[in-house]
């Protein structure tokens, strides 16, 4: 029960730097999205140590491993947009799955490079 609690903490902590983001977004008019400056405010604060990494860690790695069910209601949405593919709808499949395709690659390229870039320093 105690690690539900500390998941449901590290959450709304979350949240409430996502909602600072959005608040500095619209209130300052910028091109930039909200939840972006959200993600920068959190990584300069991490890198002071004015956060800890343990603060958080339970509900972001929560979050990370339940991430596929953010994706549903975005996913369902597109059948709002039917008429969008029946014309060209093919090519933007093919698009989305080129474009996909391109990003786990260079994510597991550079993944592994890193990987072996920490190897080396720890020889």
């Amino acid at each position: 029960m105690f690690k539900i609690g500390k998941i449901i903490i590290h959450i709304v902590f979350l949240y409430c730097i996502y909602f600072l983001g959005n608040w500095i977004q619209d209130t300052f008019n910028l091109v930039i999205p909200g939840s972006v400056i959200g993600m920068l405010i959190l990584f300069i604060l991490l890198l002071t140590n004015l956060i800890k990494v343990s603060w958080v860690k339970d509900g972001a790695t929560f979050v990370v491993n339940n991430l596929v069910l953010f994706f549903i209601p975005a996913t369902v949405g597109i059948i709002n947009y039917f008429d969008l593919f029946k014309g060209k709808g093919f090519l933007l499949i093919v698009i989305v799955l080129f474009s996909t395709l391109l990003v786990m690659i260079s994510s597991g390229a550079t993944s592994q490079l890193i990987m072996k870039r920490k190897e080396r320093e720890h020889d």
